[in-house]
């Protein structure tokens, strides 16, 4: 589930919880409310999931080498040092 998903849902279940008005309706054996709450929580994991896998994965930096008179850029992995200058 992604961040645009996750919203989604948190959104669908707060109108289903706070902006549906299900006194004069017949909702026999369904509580909308209930069913808003629910979407809420799914919503909330999945947004605190996809903030996690985001923030693990892996990253690559971009370093610009230009000796005298070319141009080019070379691709180094932070987390192996035989590749890079540092």
């Amino acid at each position: 589930m992604r961040i645009g998903a996750s919203l989604f849902l948190i959104a669908l279940g707060a109108i289903l919880r706070f902006a549906v008005d299900t006194n004069h309706q017949n909702t026999h054996g369904f509580n909308v409310g209930t069913a808003g709450v629910i979407l809420m929580i799914v919503g909330a994991i999945g947004l605190i999931i996809t903030a996690i896998m985001m923030s693990t994965r892996r990253r690559t930096d971009v370093i610009t080498q230009t000796p005298a008179g070319t141009r080019g850029t070379t691709y180094v992995e932070p987390a192996n040092p035989v590749n890079g200058p540092y």
